[in-house]
């Protein structure tokens, strides 16, 4: 492959319906493509969670996912509400999901560790009342 392969997802906020596409999509496209199992496995699971996340917390956004020769890199972008404290969002088991979420089987506060867990690069960008962008890069 010597382009770029570039994707862009709008997700809907508080839609748990069809949460998940955009990941399922990715995941497909790189099967397609011929990518390890391993790799497609972990783009998968971190773009879920951001996903996720984009629906619980930031009424969705944009994920723009870019496919090269050494690397697929997801952005999320969101307008939302920001994270206030990224070190405390950060640790397993903390949530600021809503208890009518939560009783979905969502907001076990592992969204961000997981981000992190399986990627090789993630970087957070957030601006309180504004939104927040995330980058995770898996290398190839």
């Amino acid at each position: 492959m010597s382009d770029q392969l570039i994707f862009t997802y709008v997700i809907d906020g508080d839609d748990f319906t069809r949460a998940g596409e955009a990941s399922s999509s990715v995941k497909n496209k790189l099967k397609m493509i011929g990518v390890d199992s391993d790799v497609i496995r972990r783009v998968a699971i971190a773009m879920y969670e951001g996903e996720i996340n984009m629906v619980i917390h930031a009424n969705g956004g944009v994920i723009t996912v870019t496919i090269s020769d050494t690397d697929i890199t997801m952005v999320l972008a969101d307008s939302g509400p920001g994270i206030p404290d990224i070190d405390k969002a950060m640790q397993e088991g903390y949530s600021t999901a809503r208890e009518e979420v939560r009783s979905l089987g969502f907001g076990a506060g592992m969204g961000l560790p997981n981000m992190k867990r399986y990627t090789d690069e993630m970087h957070i960008d957030t601006v309180l009342g504004t939104g927040t962008t995330i980058t995770m890069k898996v290398n190839l």
